[in-house]
């Protein structure tokens, strides 16, 4: 049983400053002394490198498409242990989630599953009596969505903010704070969102201590932590990396998602009944030394979730980050490499400069050991990016599109890699600016199911190279898997193979 107070902002839409509010009120609740845990509902990568500059704890993602509904208490139990105070930022519009699926993956969703209540903070800044009718709606379109109070963004003046207050007063609903117009804080952004923190870290701290300046003066903590402590216990157990190794290990699913059965994917297997069995136990490395496996970090490549490198060191790996913008060698005895998310396009003066790592990491790729890439790895990977040479082991080149890509995709494996075997099913999400082409090698990564019919991404001896974003707390296989491939390259290499 998790009693801990907690607190869901969401916002009727995107841009209505629920990043610069959630991040401020975790900051404010941290200067009190609190022990907050920080949580975003949904694939954002960016906003938790904020809450955690805030908080000074890891900041979790809480996604019900991704990992599957059930895993969304345990993995905020997970997070959120030890804390004294848990605030979740939503995504997007409080009611919206995974196009087409109901409620899925929605913020509304994600606060039922906490049994928590949700804070509305409104753009009040071309409305007055009005807001009431907006926030009577929001309040009464579900009726397990409890909003317990409404905090307005952008107001202009103390008689615009009296008339707001008037107008909610009259609906019955609490104003929890006011922020004014003039007091917005200065988060700059560029194609895909806020600019992250491992990019500006002295800047974005001062941003921060701004956002909980604000939150001070306009918000009422008192009546915030109040509200958190109306949500009671949560009846979960913690999730544990160990124990989903281990469940993983005796279960016929590698991912959370439904059977593979049913609608095909062009140029993948027909694949029938329940998902393909996992990787075999990681005990098969045996009792020697742990593998280390490298994962790339730094401005370049901060899009990693927590949960990855927890699940990798539970599986046997010795886990060490790299920065590819500043280390020109591989870690020593590196026999894996996983490279996440980032912004490789703002820095490919840089990357391409690195030529000792680029050689290193190609070399690594020809000798067989496993390399996971996931959207800014797959451009890392490639042969050039916007005309700049890179590591060259996938043979595409990559440029800037003016196409933003943007959605959940329902995959399935159609080639044997270190990540997955054929006919696996996994849930991801896409999310970037750029064209790579061709966008599929002759033994593709992966199929997309449904609207999105295609084949997409690279596996090419131990690579596996994808646009796809994929959340292994939702298929803890991927990583024993992946762990027990890198053991056998290690052990190659120690008898003087590969």
């Amino acid at each position: 049983m998790i009693d801990i107070p907690r607190l869901v902002v969401a916002a009727p839409a995107s841009g209505t400053g629920k990043t610069t509010v959630t991040t401020g009120l975790m900051a404010a609740f941290a200067q009190r002394g609190l022990r907050v845990s920080p949580h975003k509902v949904g694939p954002d990568y960016i906003d938790p490198g904020y809450h955690a500059l805030a908080t000074g704890r890891p900041g979790r993602n809480l996604d019900a498409y991704m990992c599957g509904p059930e895993l969304v208490g345990p993995l905020f139990a997970h997070g959120a242990r030890g804390c004294e105070l848990a605030v979740v930022e939503g995504v997007m519009g409080l009611y919206d989630g995974a196009s087409g699926q109901g409620e899925l993956a929605s913020t509304a969703q994600v606060a039922k599953l906490l049994r928590a209540p949700v804070v509305l903070v409104v753009d009040a800044s071309s409305q007055s009596r009005s807001v009431a009718a907006l926030v009577h709606g929001f309040a009464s379109f579900d009726p397990q969505v409890r909003i317990g109070g409404v905090i307005l963004n952008k107001v202009g003046s103390d008689r615009h903010e009296a008339l707001l207050r008037d107008a909610l007063e009259e609906a019955g609903m609490p104003v929890l704070g006011a922020l004014r117009r003039a007091e917005g804080v200065a988060t700059p952004s560029r194609h895909l969102g806020l600019v992250p923190v491992a990019e500006r870290h002295g800047d974005a701290a001062d941003a921060v201590a701004g956002m909980a300046a604000a939150v001070r003066r306009g918000c009422d903590l008192d009546a915030l932590l109040a509200l958190a402590r109306t949500a009671g216990p949560l009846h979960e157990e913690p999730w544990d990396p160990a124990e989903a190794l281990a469940a993983a290990a005796g279960s016929p699913s590698v991912s959370g998602s439904p059977s593979a059965a049913g609608s095909s994917v062009p140029g993948a297997p027909s694949v029938a009944g329940s998902s393909v069995p996992g990787s075999p136990s990681v005990r098969a490395v045996g009792a020697g030394r742990r593998p280390v496996i490298a994962v790339a970090g730094g401005p370049a490549f901060s899009f990693l979730y927590a949960e990855h490198p927890e699940l990798l060191t539970a599986a046997g790996a010795e886990v060490v980050v790299l920065d590819p913008l500043r280390d020109e060698r591989l870690p020593e005895g590196t026999a894996g490499l996983v490279i996440g998310g980032g912004f490789p396009e703002v820095y490919v003066g840089e990357l391409a400069a690195n030529e000792p790592l680029r050689a290193a990491v190609a070399g690594l790729a020809a000798s067989g050991a496993p390399v996971a890439a996931e959207c800014a790895g797959l451009l890392y990977l490639a042969r050039s990016l916007d005309g700049r040479p890179m590591c060259g082991v996938v043979p595409g080149d990559a440029r800037m599109s003016g196409r933003l890509t943007l959605g959940y995709r329902d995959a399935v494996a159609v080639s044997d890699s270190p990540l997955a075997v054929t006919g696996t099913r996994m849930r991801g999400h896409e999310f970037h600016r750029t064209v790579l082409e061709p966008g599929a090698g002759s033994s593709p990564a992966w199929g997309f199911r449904g609207a999105e019919r295609r084949v997409e991404g690279f596996v090419r001896g131990g690579v596996h190279a994808s646009y796809l974003h994929t959340h292994w707390a939702g298929a803890a296989g991927v990583a024993e898997r992946f762990v027990v491939a890198s053991a056998g390259a290690a052990g190659a290499a120690g008898r003087g193979g590969g």
